[in-house]
Order: C-alpha cells, then structure tokens, then sequence
C-alpha cells in the first residue's frame, strides 16, 4: 500500500531521532564538558523529547481521533526501534558500559515504547485479539518479541492508510449520496443473533451506508424462531418503519436465515406491496446437508433436546421472548428448504437478488467457523464455513465473490463481524455499490 506520510512525517521523524539519540548519548561529552553544562543541554533535549511523546503525530493531518492516536503509536514505535539499534551500536563502538548512563537510554526507550504500544493496543480495530495476545506473550522473548511489534506496525499502518484512503473517498462522493435510496433500507440478522444497540450484527456497513446517504433500519426480531413466526415479526415491524417514515416500500438486506424469513413474510404475510426489493445475503435458500445428518445420525435425540434447553436458555438472556433453537435449526435443513421453496413463491412486485461468498480453507475465519468448514465441505462442496455455495443463488441477480490470495470470505465475513480489513475485498464499498446499485435501479 503506498506510504501517504510524506516528506513532511519523515522529516518530523529525522528530527526526533537526532534528538533522542543526542540525548541518550550525551554522556559521551562527560569528560570534556563539565556535569553542569551537560545539564543544561539536556533540559531542551529532555523537554522536545516529552513534546512529541505528548503529541508524535503532530505532522499527520488525519481527522479520525482513533487512527490519529493509532499513527502517533506507529510513529513512536518506528522511533523506538530505530533510535534503540542505533544507540545499542554507538554503545558497543565505544564500549561505554556505565550502569547510570546505559540507565538513562533504558528509561528513554521505555517511554517511547510504552506510549506507543498504549496507544496502538487501545485504538487500532485491525490488531483484533489474536495480535494482541501474541504482543503480550512475545514481549519478553528476543527476536520473537521484534518479530511482532513489526507486524504490529505494518497492521496498524496498513489500517491507518486503508481507513483514511476510504474518508477521502466518502468526502469526495458526498454531495452525490450514492446510497440515497427511494425507499429506506431495512438489514435483517440472521439465526441465533440479536439487533443489540452496542454491537451491530452488521459491522461498521450501516455507519458506511448511512455515510453515503443512505436511510437504514433494523429488523429488531427475535433470534431463534421458526421462519413462520420470523415472518410475522418482520411484517409488523416493517408496517411500523412506513408509518415512521411516510414511506411507500423499503428495500431488504437480509442475511443467512433472514433472507428465508423475508420470503415467507413477501409471500405469506401480504406485504408484497410494502417491499421494493430483497437482498439475500449468503442465505441457505436450498438448505443445508451437514445439520440434517448430525440430527439423523449422529446426534441422540435425548442430546438434542438438551442441547436445545442449554441454547434456549442463553437466548432468552440475550432478549428472545419464545426461543426455539430446534426449529430454527431444523429450518435450515436441505429437505425443510425444498417443502419451502415449493410452497413459497417470489412475488412478481418485489425485485429479488443474491449473494454468496465461499472461503478458500479452514484459515480464512476463526472459530467456529474454521471448525465447521471441513464439515460442511463434505456434504455441501464449497462453503462460506456454514452455507454451501450451491444454496446461494436466488432472484434474478447473483452475485458471487471470491477473494483473491488463499484468505476467501466467510459467513461472518459477510456481515463484518469481526470488523476486518480483508486483503482484496473490501465489504464496507461492497455494501455501498449494492445499495448504490438499487439506488439506481429505482428503488
């Protein structure tokens, strides 16, 4: 990715480093310059030095408070490795190995480090928890513990020029509100998941969405229900958003088995009239093998209702008022798929479309998903780690992704669940062209 600090952050850096190198080594001079002396040298040094640990990232003109503390850890990091090699070798030169003043690049570096590695592990998005852990598990190890603080800054630094690459792409398009539908956009989670108000179901696509122009809302329905009652729920909630909004219809997103549930409220729920347009997002619409097998052959029916009792239990705490883990399970299955798709039927009035993605091994998402991949591989083919990539398509649009590299993109993937940066995908403008797309469309 191209290096977009520029002459003036490199500078900046030259700067700092010749100070702190300065400062760490002024020792040198205690023969022929007198202790006072070196003092009052010191003191400019010592007070530039606490200047930019205050602020490192005072040349980046970037306006997001989070990346603007995540390149002020860079910046102090970079510092710190370049200033400590260069002091270690200038100490082995003169092999001036005296405890108080060795004490001194000690401390130097200490703060350096820590103000940067604070900053990166509170505000960075993309180190997520594995980097972390791994940072704080190498941390005492030589060269492992160098190993990953350079693949903390290249993390943080790719995060720093992506994320700001795609606000200067959002103030350019601005003014046009590409995502401006006619019609309000309703998302629409998927099984065992809630619409929570302090972790979106959808990631940061919503923010992006709206930052765009677009009008969004939230099916706000149970987690585990049969499709039937699904349905209902989302009916009377999509009436409510009209009457809100004064709007005619709204567009669907839904992913997973939201995207069955939004078929049967089109179809058996009178609102044909009331949607422009379904989006079905990685949905199983010809069912999955894998759970049909567990339940028929591998899996007691005496387990199965106690796993069901354990799931239903954590689903009410999670805010479902009637959980039913077992139905909406037994849902998803290939042959319940078929009785669905023969008796429910696409509305002429609604413009339906699709979209799958497959991963490309077990790596390319974390658990459970690297654990259910191979699995449902067996039965299914290629699969996104839950829904094989035959039971995607549906309507008259599909769209079909496939990363490039061996990463893939998952069911979580999807829905930006786990908030990542994918190499070769970028879901946030995913999600604007699709809705740019319906904009365009009319709808």
């Amino acid at each position: 990715m191209k290096n977009k600090y520029g002459i003036k952050y490199n500078l900046w850096f030259l700067l700092c480093s010749i100070i702190v190198l300065i400062s760490e080594n002024l020792f040198l001079l205690w023969k022929v310059v007198s202790v006072k002396h070196l003092i009052l040298i010191q003191i400019p040094l010592v007070a530039f030095i606490i200047f930019f640990n205050i602020h490192p990232d005072v040349v980046n003109k970037i306006k997001n408070p989070k990346l603007h503390h995540c390149a002020g850890g860079v910046f102090l990091l970079k510092l710190f490795l370049f200033t400590t090699a260069i002091s270690i070798l200038i100490v082995l030169f003169t092999r001036f190995f005296r405890i108080k003043f060795l004490a001194w690049i000690f401390f130097i570096e200490f703060i350096i480090f820590w103000n940067g590695i604070t900053r990166t592990y509170l505000y960075s998005t993309q180190m997520g928890i594995k980097l972390r852990v791994i940072g704080a598990v190498c941390g005492m190890i030589p060269i492992a513990h160098l190993i990953v603080l350079f693949k903390i800054i290249q993390t943080v630094d790719n995060e720093i020029f992506f994320e700001t690459e795609k606000e200067e792409l959002n103030e350019k398009r601005k003014s046009l509100a590409i995502c401006k539908t006619k019609y309000p956009i309703i998302m629409i989670h998927g099984v065992f998941f809630r619409d929570f108000k302090h972790f979106n179901y959808w990631g940061r696509i919503p923010q992006e969405l709206e930052t765009n122009g677009a009008k969004i809302f939230y099916g706000n329905h149970e987690s585990a229900t049969p499709i039937d009652k699904a349905g209902e729920e989302l009916a009377a909630r999509i009436k409510m958003i009209l009457k809100e909004t004064g709007a005619e219809k709204v567009n669907i997103i839904a992913h997973s088995k939201g995207g069955l549930d939004c078929r049967y409220m089109i179809s058996k729920c009178n609102m044909e009239n009331y949607v422009a347009s379904l989006t079905t997002i990685n949905t199983p619409h010809r069912g999955c093998i894998f759970p049909e097998y567990l339940m028929d052959k591998k899996i007691p029916e005496n387990t199965q209702k106690v796993i069901a009792k354990t799931y239903n239990k954590i689903l009410r705490k999670m805010g479902d008022k009637k959980p039913d883990f077992m139905s909406s399970v037994k849902d998803l299955t290939q042959s319940a798929c078929l009785r669905f798709n023969q008796e429910i039927k696409d509305s002429p009035l609604v413009y339906y479309q699709s979209v799958g993605s497959i991963m490309k091994s077990k790596k390319s998402a974390p658990f459970p998903l690297n654990f259910s991949y191979d699995l449902v591989y067996k039965f299914d083919g290629r699969n996104d780690g839950l829904v094989g990539e035959k039971s995607f398509e549906w309507g008259s649009n599909f769209t079909f992704l496939e990363s490039k590299g061996k990463r893939g993109i998952s069911h979580g993937d999807m829905i930006d669940l786990n908030r990542e940066n994918i190499r070769g995908f970028d879901v946030r403008e995913f999600y604007v062209n699709l809705v740019a797309d319906l904009k365009n469309r009319g709808f």
